[in-house]
């Protein structure tokens, strides 16, 4: 049977973790997220990714956009791996990533929605890189 102060100082312990329990609801996003999209990447199930590409894109890197696609998938599952296993970097990796996001969808001239979201995803991997412990 547990002590009377044992048990008094539980909830004070489940307070005291809302830094972590947000930490771990982050880094758990910016695993999961960026890898089930960089998957799609391959396969468009979601939706056709290279209506989301700037035609700049494909004349400054000379490659069809289903192509620079995949290199972005590749890059997108790379970026939740970091974030899986080194948060504190890999959060910083998915902030610039969306940030080049936003860039081009701006200059696409187009989906200004989907730039504002990703704007609050970029500002959600910031707070995560702020949580994640050092070192790590």
């Amino acid at each position: 049977m547990k002590s009377s102060s044992a048990l008094a100082t539980r909830p004070s312990m489940l307070a005291a973790a809302p830094e972590r329990q947000a930490f771990l609801l982050l880094r758990t996003v910016f695993t999961v997220a960026p890898i089930i999209f960089g998957l799609d990447k391959f396969t468009n199930l979601l939706t056709d990714w290279t209506m989301y590409l700037a035609p700049v894109a494909t004349s400054v890197v000379p490659l069809p956009a289903q192509t620079i696609m995949y290199i972005v998938g590749v890059v997108e599952i790379i970026a939740g791996l970091a974030v899986a296993f080194r948060p504190r970097f890999g959060s910083l990796l998915v902030a610039v990533w969306l940030l080049g996001i936003i860039i081009n969808l701006i200059v696409l001239g187009n989906f200004y929605d989907v730039a504002l979201r990703d704007f609050g995803l970029l500002v959600g991997a910031l707070a995560l890189n702020r949580l994640s412990p050092k070192g790590r």
